[in-house]
């Protein structure tokens, strides 16, 4: 997950992006580079590999400038090289970023038309020349940089220099963090408050939508709309800033919206945005195999149940899910073109780990799709799918589910299109419906307003049940978990459908309903399920998007997630459900952090 450091300072300042960049290698790189404006000049030094790549070249080629911003890159747009190494430029300007321009294509084919030349394959290029043109137009800085991020379309995080402005920072965000330091006579802006805590223990935390630019006295931060605002000062201390939850009450508020860049991230590991081909780490051939058995526990199994459903609708490559638990004292029967998939967060589940060396065993092919990339689980499988979430503190997973949908739903495009079940057109519209999630689970955390004024009413419940179809059965599965996880309550996941027999009996005036229905070819069905409750006088709590609310019974309590296409609908639902679960518990005052008697990675059977 790429890194940010900007410095207004009073020296120079080279020493100290590094030193600030190593503070950012636990996010994940395989680049870096850095920049200075010295007498009006911009220069930009850049190494592929790792950092001490970068200090081999500063050695030779020292910057003695005092602004300037650093960067270390993990691949999504263009190879892992130096040409594609941020910080990029274009005209007067340089920059870098963290995410995804989703219209990067389209605007740098309207840049290419006016004449204008690109050095890189980075859709960040794209952001440089938009500034610069602004630049050329007579605009301002602040005005060209505020024209160019209403352009864009996706997810980012941005620290930009001006050839010319040499007190000047500019930086802004969009579903990725970005936070200013505040010094004496030095601003700082970073990715984290992490990146900033060598230089200052004086942090502001910009909200979703905000720019900036710091000079060498002050911030100044301004909305989405261009209104100019206030973001309050919080002191945090180095050992805080490790683990620093920032603007959030707790770790899983944050983890939640943390989603945006952890899917971001772990789909650049999957997908090539400019082919928009899904390229899977280790060039498996899905041809190899007749069957998936996915083995997991808790919430990675109802991440391996919404990847059943993706992978066998999409390749028609049959797909088994089991409670890793489970499965290897039942005696299994499995057909040696079996592939095995473990599915874990810390890649030292007990059961999951059992389960997968009894395949092993049997002389299966094995395969971990695991966040813990040195975990004992990564380091006995034949193949690692890796996500990407970053740490997960938080006990109940959030960000670390959505990253394995993201990587389930990236390899099923992958076996789609080697199994021959889509052509290349069906798969680069799929890989550039997967990679909007990211902009569009930043839009679902939107929704937390109206699920909090739903926390009583949950909370004060003794059961609840969730429904839905499709996708959506597992997802109200891993809902329902959630909710019992962090407030106690008992909660139960059911396919719609399945409601009539046997569940229609739980519905009274006492018990809310959270039914999930997106707007597709399920919704009819899901509408007549709800009519059900509604007859019985339940409470009945809709996700839907706009298209689906406005077929909404009166006695329903809605809650809008954005529009997107099926593919994507359990990533996009995920974020109300756990957003509903977090604020049910702080409802009833739960510790919602570490629940009673659960524990973050379960190492004994």
């Amino acid at each position: 997950m790429c890194g940010i450091i900007g410095i207004v300072g009073l020296e120079p300042v080279a020493p100290r992006l590094i030193d600030s960049l190593k503070r950012l290698e636990y996010r994940g790189y395989d680049s870096a580079g850095v920049a200075t404006i010295e007498v009006g000049r911009v220069d930009r030094r850049r190494a592929s590999g790792k950092l001490r790549c970068l200090e081999e070249v500063l050695l030779a080629e020292p910057l003695t400038g005092q602004v300037g911003i650093g960067h270390t890159r993990w691949a999504t747009h263009g190879a892992p090289n130096l040409r594609n190494a941020h910080p990029q430029t274009a005209g007067r300007v340089t920059l870098v970023h963290n995410g995804i321009i989703e219209n990067f294509a389209e605007l740098k084919a309207e840049l290419i038309a006016e004449g204008r030349s690109f050095e890189s394959d980075t859709d960040t290029e794209v952001v440089a020349h938009l500034i610069d043109r602004g630049l050329t137009h007579g605009l301002t800085p602040l005005n060209a940089f505020r024209q160019t991020l209403d352009r864009l379309s996706g997810a980012y995080a941005l620290a930009v220099l001006i050839e010319g402005e040499n007190d000047l920072v500019m930086g802004a965000r969009r579903a990725m963090p970005l936070v200013v330091g505040h010094g004496d006579g030095e601003m700082f802006i970073g990715s984290d408050a992490l990146a900033v805590a060598p230089f200052t223990n004086r942090v502001s935390y910009l909200e979703e939508g905000d720019y900036v630019a710091i000079d060498h006295n002050a911030a100044r931060v301004f909305d989405a709309e261009g209104n100019s605002v206030e973001r309050p000062v919080r002191i945090v201390s180095v050992s805080a800033a490790m683990v620093e939850k920032g603007n959030y009450r707790h770790f899983m508020e944050k983890e939640i919206h943390d989603q945006p860049d952890a899917c971001q991230h772990t789909l650049s590991a999957y997908l090539d945005p400019i082919a928009r081909r899904a390229t899977p780490p280790g060039d498996f051939d899905f041809n190899s195999v007749d069957r998936l058995q996915i083995l997991a526990c808790g919430t990675a199994f109802y991440a391996g149940m919404i990847g059943k459903y993706v992978i066998e609708s999409l390749a028609g490559l049959p797909v088994d899910v089991e409670v890793a638990s489970e499965f290897r004292y039942r005696g299994p029967a499995l057909a040696p073109r079996t592939l095995a998939v473990a599915i874990s967060q810390s890649g030292e589940t007990a059961d999951t780990l059992a389960a997968l060396r009894w395949c092993k065993s049997k002389g299966l092919k094995t395969v971990a799709i695991v966040n813990a990339h040195e975990s004992t689980m990564a380091r006995e499988v034949d193949l690692m799918w890796p996500t990407h979430a970053g740490q997960e503190i938080c006990v109940l997973s959030t960000k670390a589910f959505t990253a394995q949908v993201c990587a389930l739903t990236a390899l099923a495009i992958a076996a789609a299109r080697t199994r021959g079940r889509i052509d290349e057109v069906e798969e680069q519209r799929l890989v550039q419906v997967l990679l909007e999630a990211p902009r569009l689970l930043s839009e679902a955390i939107a929704s937390e307003d109206v699920v909090r004024s739903l926390a009583s009413m949950v909370g004060r419940a003794r059961d609840v049940l969730y429904l839905g179809r499709g996708a959506m059965f597992p997802l109200a599965m891993e809902g329902a978990l959630k909710l019992k996880e962090v407030s106690y309550i008992h909660a139960e996941g059911y396919a719609a459908g399945e409601m009539k027999h046997g569940p229609i009996a739980l519905i009274d005036q006492e018990t809310p309903v959270v039914v999930l229905a997106p707007s597709d070819s399920f919704f009819d069905k899901t509408m007549s399920n709800l009519s059900e409750v509604i007859a019985r006088e339940g409470r009945v709590i809709l996700i839907t998007d706009e298209a689906g609310a406005r077929h909404a019974p009166a006695e329903a309590r809605v809650i809008l997630a954005p529009a997107c296409d099926p593919l994507i609908a359990p990533l996009v639902f995920a974020v109300p459900l756990q957003l509903l679960a977090y604020q049910v518990g702080v409802f009833k005052g739960a510790d919602v952090d570490q629940p009673r008697n659960l524990a973050k990675s379960v190492t004994v059977e």
